[in-house]
């Protein structure tokens, strides 16, 4: 099997880096949203997508349900909270039905005519029956159930600003508060700014220490930027980082050069761009702190809210504020 995901290891779209179209065309902002409508059940949950297949390159046509069931279950773990589930599901039924407007709107060539592909460094993962029955192995039949359920309550809803589908960016833990769009990708949207995730403190893989030596470190940057020069201490080679509220690099010196923190995690493999680091007279100590990109829904998070009794559409109103639920007709 081609595994396009591994839950909180992951380069893209579940999403560490969320793909660049999300955010090709930003929404204006309203004056007000739209109340919740009246959303059918199952039985109504209707369309379907053309699918791009990254490894063989055909086109798949997936149905709306299969194909929300096969990216919820890339996405994120079936063993959380049903409330989480159903958020994740939103979020992915928005993201995937903006990405299709956008492209139907201005069609990448790359897609061969299809809405979007299964490429997860990309778009959103997705993974096909046979995909997540290998992935959940003896787990596979209550994983499926437990995230089709989610799916038949509320898959046809979007999750929308100003009537139009927002850039439902999603990660795995954030750093105790999310981040901005305009911090991580330089687009401002209004729904997506830094709101407050303390539970995600606790998380397991909230923090995380690797170590690079010396070396490595500078035949990467160099690789990065051949011109940039280090001196021979070590020691002196970072400055102190430039950091935003919710802890995310924006700048710091390395050598004779100055780096996001975002480019930073990006070629050092970091989990996040809110990190710290020290030199101990042999390597460097990066402690990061969350995983992934940081904007928007931390799923962890998620999960903690839905485990304090929140609803899905609680969980939404708090990592999109100002964004409402409609249905997708």
């Amino acid at each position: 099997m081609q595994t396009r995901i591994r839950f909180f290891m992951f380069s893209a779209a579940v999403m560490l880096l969320i793909p660049a179209g999300i955010l090709r065309h930003p929404v204006l902002p309203s004056a007000e949203t739209e109340p919740a409508a009246d959303i059918p059940r199952a039985a109504e949950l209707s369309g379907a997508y053309q699918v791009l297949d990254s490894a063989d390159g055909t086109i798949r046509t997936v149905s709306l349900r299969d194909y929300l069931i096969g990216a919820v279950g890339a996405e994120m773990p079936a063993a959380y909270e049903p409330e989480a589930l159903k958020a994740q599901v939103v979020a992915c039924h928005t993201y995937a039905e903006r990405i299709r407007r956008q492209n139907a709107e201005a069609p990448d060539p790359d897609l061969h005519g299809a809405d979007f592909s299964d490429d997860g460094c990309r778009y959103q993962a997705f993974f096909t029956a046979e995909e997540m029955q290998q992935f959940y192995g003896d787990a596979y039949t209550d994983s499926y159930d437990k995230i089709a359920a989610a799916v038949d309550a509320v898959g046809d809803q979007l999750l929308c600003y100003d009537e139009e589908p927002i850039a439902a960016a999603f990660h795995a833990i954030s750093s105790g508060e999310t981040e901005s769009a305009e911090t991580v990708w330089g687009n401002a949207l209004p729904y997506l700014v830094p709101v407050e995730s303390e539970a995600d403190r606790s998380a397991p893989d909230y923090e995380e220490c690797i170590s690079i030596p010396p070396d490595t470190l500078q035949k990467v940057l160099c690789a990065q930027q051949p011109d940039c020069t280090f001196s021979d201490q070590p020691a002196e080679w970072f400055s102190e980082p430039e950091c935003t509220a919710s802890g995310t690099v924006l700048q710091i010196r390395c050598g004779s050069k100055e780096w996001s923190g975002q480019i930073l995690r990006e070629v050092l493999g970091l989990r996040s761009a809110c990190f710290s680091v020290e030199y101990d007279g042999a390597q460097f100590q990066f402690t990061t702190h969350g995983f992934g990109h940081n904007v928007g829904m931390s799923q962890y998070g998620a999960n903690a809210m839905a485990l304090d009794g929140c609803s899905y559409a609680e969980i939404l109103a708090h990592y999109y504020p100002g964004t409402a639920l409609i249905s997708d007709e």
